[in-house]
């Protein structure tokens, strides 16, 4: 280790942390992202219209199936069994829809990354359902929202 950096090994490379010898516990993450778009596009997502079909089924799809691919997507994450992986959707009314995951594991590791890949994933499916009438969408304010579980404990946005 070095410096306290678990992911490098003894010749300062990238390494796959060891978790062989960690207890497996419940673990939950819940993480956010915010589509920032124009209020005629928000209205189209929710009354069903917009061309492509229905944007929150196929960003709900979508976000459930990333969570479950991260590790392929991301080098250093272990492959972890999720137990749970579901995504809401609230809006404001005017201009932004929040996407927000859930994901449950008992295993080694947590599911930190997974709920974020899974609310990145499904934001970019709303945009990509969506950019035929608003290529100014805007992802922000992407976050890991809580976390429960693991030696590391809970932890809770403010």
């Amino acid at each position: 280790m070095m410096d306290g950096l678990t992911h490098f090994n003894g010749e300062k490379r990238a390494q796959m942390v060891d978790i062989t010898e960690k207890d497996e516990t419940r673990r939950i993450a819940r993480a956010e992202a915010v589509v920032v778009m124009l209020p005629e596009t928000l209205s189209l997502i929710l009354e069903g219209k917009m061309k492509k079909g229905d944007v929150l089924a196929v960003a709900q799809v979508a976000g459930v199936m990333a969570a479950k691919k991260t590790s392929e997507l991301i080098p250093m994450c272990h492959p972890i069994m999720t137990t749970k992986a579901d995504l809401s959707f609230t809006n404001n009314g005017h201009d932004r829809l929040t996407v927000t995951s859930e994901v449950h594991t008992v295993g080694k590791t947590g599911v930190e990354m997974e709920a974020l890949t899974a609310v990145t994933v499904a934001a970019l499916t709303i945009y990509d359902m969506c950019k035929a009438v608003d290529r100014g969408m805007l992802i922000e304010k992407t976050r890991l929202v809580e976390k429960s579980g693991g030696k590391s404990g809970h932890f809770l946005a403010e």
